[in-house]
């Protein structure tokens, strides 16, 4: 199969555009026409210009907000009486994102072929996980596919709002350590070589401090190329354990247990826990299959054990409630919200007001990060600035002492 790019007008005169995958240039031709379309256009996509924009596009994941305005799309267009395949043609003509019109195109064929949208879409797991396919079926058997995607699009969009709020909690103290180490570069670059130089155009003993500090800076410039490859070591070390299974397990363990910082990992898991459980059981999704899809799309191991565990219990006879409070991870008011709804018969309801409350929690908490780093940048960055001041200024004092 070959990638043929086309460019035609329908009826109305309207231009349209995409990519078809083809065994010819002809065969594109007759899917035009049966389309309705005059041809303007086709041309085949050579291997030379196609390979690097696929491996750009392989490398570029396709982000949560793509895929929220995507499913607002199409929510908009079905409700309004558009059949899936018109409106997944529509839009994948318009999008921006190659690799995603690029799929859309796929499953436009493939349900053209018969298929169902969640078994077309499911052959797309990278883009398109159990949940998404799920929330779909649900909708295609309960013959409510717009609610479907309606909540598959606030799905995405909670998702979304919830990585920028962990991204910016993480990137304000690198941003942080960043401007420190830039710091001490430039002190060191610039600052202290030349007081070193009126150090010795002037002679006479330095003071104790000035010593110990000019003999620390000496043991950095003389070593700063082992300790430069020391920490590549440790870097490359890490990277690597992390791919391993025990490595894994031991580097999420330490991003929940971080100051400040997995409270906000934990908090962030938990909203989304409840808001994705919520869509589900709303959806008609059973719990079994609710819990084994979280388990699946949850990367952190830790959070991952205690959701198997929780299924486990359930398949054992247990009720939910009791089973999250016995794998030891989930907090209390949670446990007892779960207990409320399951006893209420309102359980979705429940999930989505305690998703509320954690997604409140996790603000509250990037409030207090940055405003405890905040002080912390400024001590930190007064006390390198004072301990040079000292160190540098200390011998000039002293020879002002001397010369009264």
């Amino acid at each position: 199969m070959k990638s043929y790019k086309y460019i035609a007008r329908d009826s109305s005169g309207q231009r349209k555009q995409g990519i078809r995958q083809a065994i010819s240039s002809n065969d594109v031709l007759a899917y035009l026409r049966e389309q309705g379309f005059t041809p303007i256009s086709i041309n085949e996509i050579s291997a030379d210009t196609k390979k690097p924009k696929r491996a750009q596009q392989h490398q570029k994941r396709i982000k949560s907000a793509e895929l929220a305005a995507l499913c607002w799309q199409l929510t908009t267009m079905v409700e309004g009486g558009i059949p899936i395949t018109t409106a997944l043609e529509t839009i994948s003509e318009d999008i921006e994102n190659l690799q995603l019109q690029q799929i859309l195109q796929q499953v436009l064929e493939k349900m053209q072929r018969g298929e169902t949208f969640s078994d077309s879409i499911s052959e797309f797991p990278k883009v398109f996980s159990r949940l998404s396919c799920a929330i779909i079926l649900a909708g295609e058997t309960g013959g409510d596919l717009p609610e479907a995607l309606h909540r598959l699009a606030e799905h995405f969009d909670n998702r979304d709002k919830l990585a920028k709020k962990v991204k910016g909690a993480m990137a304000y103290p690198a941003f942080v350590f960043i401007f420190i180490v830039l710091i001490v570069i430039f002190i060191m670059t610039f600052i202290i070589p030349r007081f070193r130089t009126i150090f010795d155009q002037l002679g006479g003993a330095l003071p104790a401090f000035t010593q110990a500090f000019m003999g620390f800076y000496d043991m950095l410039c003389h070593n700063l190329v082992y300790i430069i490859s020391a920490l590549l070591l440790i870097i490359i070390l890490g990277v690597l354990t992390s791919k391993t299974k025990k490595g894994h397990y031991l580097f999420c363990r330490i991003a929940l247990a971080l100051p400040l910082l997995g409270k906000i990992f934990s908090q962030a898991f938990i909203a989304m826990f409840c808001k994705t459980m919520s869509i589900l059981l709303a959806s008609g999704v059973s719990v079994l299959e609710v819990l084994d899809i979280l388990s699946v799309t949850t990367n952190n191991d830790i959070i991952k054990a205690a959701i198997t565990q929780t299924r486990e219990r359930v398949v054992e006879g247990s009720n939910i409630s009791l089973s999250m409070a016995k794998s030891g991870f989930f907090p209390n008011m949670v446990v007892k919200m779960v207990q409320v709804g399951e006893e209420s018969g309102s359980l979705p309801k429940v999930l989505e007001r305690t998703s509320s409350y954690y997604e409140r929690k996790v603000d509250s908490a990037i409030t207090t990060v940055m405003a405890l780093l905040e002080p912390i940048m400024i001590v930190t960055v007064g006390g390198i600035v004072l301990v040079v001041v000292l160190a540098l200024y200390l011998p000039i004092f002293s020879m002002s002492d001397v010369a009264k």
